[in-house]
């Protein structure tokens, strides 16, 4: 029998990501990609382990979803992370034609909507700030930790 989870569900599993990229001294950003009700990816940042500036949460989540799929459009899918995606990773989540994007926390100096919804794919649906204080609060406390150490 399939068990259908919640959104916050999926958020909560993105938020346990960002959780590890703050253990690793990563920008704590998580995200889990979801196909038919099932986490088919998952991944936290880690630019600073790869000294990649390209290895953002929802890049590795689609890289490993694709992988997954066997194919590179993720139309059947959606990305649940828990800060707005930069303009680079909604130019990939376009290109990529996902279904739906749920993100908990705004980002209003880097997130894709300072330029607008059209970055991503005209059928993509979005949805935001579900656990918004959750993920925003792992962020100030990253960066309150940066300044202090």
């Amino acid at each position: 029998m399939l068990t259908v989870f919640s959104d916050e569900h999926y958020i909560r599993q993105a938020l346990l990501e960002a959780e590890a990229a703050f253990e690793r001294d990563e920008i704590p950003v998580g995200a889990v990609v979801v196909c038919r009700n099932r986490i088919i990816a998952r991944a936290h940042n880690q630019t600073e382990l790869l000294t990649d500036v390209t290895a953002h949460a929802e890049m590795l989540a689609l890289t490993a979803a694709a992988n997954y799929l066997g194919g590179k459009y993720l139309d059947e899918c959606a990305l649940f992370v828990t800060l707005e995606p930069c303009v680079m990773c909604a130019g990939a989540l376009a290109w990529a034609q996902l279904g739906r994007l749920v993100y908990g926390a705004s980002d209003e100096k880097r997130g894709f909507m300072r330029y607008g919804r059209e970055l991503l794919h005209p059928k993509t649906q979005v949805a935001f700030g579900l656990m918004e204080n959750e993920c925003a609060d792992l962020m100030k406390r990253f960066f309150q930790k940066k300044r202090v150490g």
